[in-house]
């Protein structure tokens, strides 16, 4: 019935798994639960326990291989047609779960994939992390009518439901550094490869809200991540948000306002972002200048 496959880094997902078995032993279904560390050097003791779970395993890789190398083969090893992939940082906030993801499978038979989203914790957090929970919620805690007006895009790999048989035909690129957008790049081959792909309201909770320092760093990155996939051709320009809006401001001759006021502002943006009073607005526009200057 269903595989649900957690890859894992320096996180105790113990928590995670038994409630999430204990959501399938009460729906009475067919189950297995797989976690992958990826050679990570924490934790090992806690998520051990898992081992000790009915129809559940815990497994560490030798050397770390990456986001999408390890999604890849937890999909080798699952015994299924359905998978469920989490990631090891969410929080279950129904005990319906389950139960809405069994309920889709049994009424939608020729599913592809099923996104049922993300929302993130109500109380504000430390200063030092609010960029990051202003972020999310503005950006990625959205609802399934509002991601359903632009279904690809509106598409995050931490809680997703596909077909196995569709995950042999559309599987996560090994080839791309591990600079994150790789879930940009898998949306991308699902609408190129017409694989329908529909959201629900069944969220988790994204857990582990780094600092507005460490967002940063990743921002930075998944910009050169972008950067490679569009320098390869692996995307279209006007895929991504960023890049189009890019495309056109380069294209209209007005990219070098950008890489003035970049440059000028690149320290006071910072100090904002990095602030208890983070502008959206701002972390757009230090974001296409950084894009920019790439």
């Amino acid at each position: 019935m269903l595989s649900i496959l957690i890859p894992t880094y320096n996180y105790n997902v113990f928590p995670l798994v038994k409630e999430v078995s204990e959501e399938c032993i009460a729906e009475k279904i067919s189950f297995e639960i797989i976690v992958l560390d990826d050679a990570s050097q924490n934790f090992h003791t806690e998520n051990n326990e898992i081992n000790n779970l009915d129809n559940c395993s815990y497994s560490i890789l030798n050397q770390n291989i990456g986001r999408s190398a390890i999604r890849n083969l937890l999909s080798t090893k699952a015994s299924f047609d359905n998978l469920l992939f989490l990631d090891a940082d969410v929080r279950i906030i129904s005990n319906q779960f389950i139960k809405k993801y069994v309920s889709f499978i049994k009424s939608n038979s020729n599913y592809g994939v099923v996104y049922g989203g993300i929302v993130y914790q109500e109380n504000k957090p430390n200063d030092n992390q609010l960029l990051r929970w202003i972020y999310g919620n503005e950006r990625e805690a959205l609802s399934a009518e509002k991601r359903n007006e632009n279904v690809y895009i509106s598409f995050l790999t931490l809680n997703f439901l596909i077909k196995k048989e569709v995950f042999q035909t559309v599987r996560f690129n090994e080839d791309i550094p591990n600079l994150r957008y790789e879930d940009l790049l898998f949306s991308f081959d699902l609408k190129t490869n017409r694989i329908p792909l529909q959201h629900i309201n069944n969220q988790v909770v994204h857990n582990g809200i780094e600092t507005s320092e460490v967002f940063m760093q990743k921002t930075n990155d998944s910009l050169k991540g972008l950067k490679f996939l569009l320098s390869k051709n692996y995307l279209p320009a006007d895929y991504a948000k960023i890049s189009n809006v890019f495309n056109l401001l380069y294209q209209t001759k007005l990219l070098f306002l950008i890489n003035f006021i970049y440059k000028m502002r690149k320290n006071s943006f910072e100090k904002n972002l990095l602030s208890n009073k983070p502008s959206l607005f701002i972390y757009d526009i230090y974001r296409l200048g950084y894009f920019s200057q790439l």
